[in-house]
């Protein structure tokens, strides 16, 4: 991908202009009809990279959807989340007859400014997931969404005075708690899936910490586990946290100290050095972390078996 030349859409207007589509009604948001889009161009793959958020309902998706490495047969009711400087990348099928339906909400930073929701919008760790950790929903979730898309157009539609970005704001707030809550529904209905991931962060972590390269590898981070698993660090914080309720971070400490224990218990390694093994470069920093999580030194733990 990094040969491929990327486009730079810094306006919905050159989006618009780059899918065939008319001028947007309102600079600042504005919704598409996704069987209407016909990018502008005869590449088979193309990338570009927004300066807006966009959020998408897709249906009728011809195949299979791949997601986090699993096939499943969600062909519709698919949601994707951009936010702005991320890079997107498509395939185009040129001899497909049948087209995509659904819609494509862009907002503009810029629409934000003076709302609640730009200092917000962060906290909604979606738009941090891949594609292929897209949200799947049913026929009355669909609806839901439809509605709020509907409802936002409608109202950029009507007569722009001092209310409409207050209300437009209030519509996408809508939006976002209502994705929120369907993701939440998704970490739990794929309980089976889910739970092998959980399984697989424990053994990658079981690998990891006997490995003897530890010491130059230094601690796991969450970006690792991530990329071992083909997943965005945010989607597998997400995950974990639903599950289990710990964070990344809190999966990575328990294995690790509960490796620490290991060799307190049953070597004669000093602290320093049990800390060297486990990649700390410092072993004030191990000997802090044991006792944040265990409320003992090290020293003291080792006491409790003499």
């Amino acid at each position: 991908m990094s040969n491929k030349h990327i486009y730079r859409f810094n306006s919905i207007a050159e989006f618009h202009k780059m899918s065939g589509l008319p001028k947007p009604e309102h600079p600042l948001v504005s919704l598409v009809d996704y069987g209407m889009v016909a990018y502008q161009t005869n590449e088979t793959e193309i990338s570009w990279m927004q300066n807006f958020y966009s959020i998408g309902l897709k249906r009728n998706i011809e195949g299979k959807f791949k997601y986090g490495q699993q096939q499943y047969d969600f062909d519709e009711g698919l949601m994707t989340f951009v936010a702005p400087k991320q890079v997107v990348s498509i395939t185009l099928d040129k001899t497909k007859t049948t087209k995509p339906s659904g819609f494509l909400l862009f907002i503009h930073p810029d629409f934000l400014w003076n709302t609640n929701l730009v200092k917000t919008i962060s906290k909604y760790e979606f738009f941090g997931y891949k594609v292929n950790e897209a949200l799947f929903m049913s026929e009355k979730e669909e609806a839901v969404i439809i509605d709020i898309l509907k409802n936002i157009q409608r109202e950029y539609h009507s007569a722009i005075d001092k209310f409409t970005q207050n209300i437009i704001i209030a519509q996408v707030e809508q939006l976002l708690g209502y994705c929120e809550r369907f993701y939440q529904r998704q970490f739990i209905t794929r309980a089976k899936t889910n739970h092998q991931i959980l399984a697989k962060v424990e053994s990658i972590l079981e690998n990891y910490f006997n490995d003897d390269n530890l010491i130059n590898k230094g601690t796991p981070t969450a970006q690792y586990l991530a990329e071992q698993l083909h997943l965005s660090p945010n989607y597998l914080g997400s995950l974990l946290k639903a599950l289990t309720g710990n964070s990344t971070q809190t999966h990575i400490h328990e294995k690790l100290i509960e490796k620490a224990k290991e060799k307190l218990s049953t070597t004669n390694l000093s602290v320093s050095e049990i800390a060297y093994e486990l990649g700390f470069e410092h072993s004030q920093s191990f000997s802090k972390l044991f006792k944040s999580k265990t409320k003992i030194s090290p020293l003291e733990f080792r006491a409790s078996f003499n």
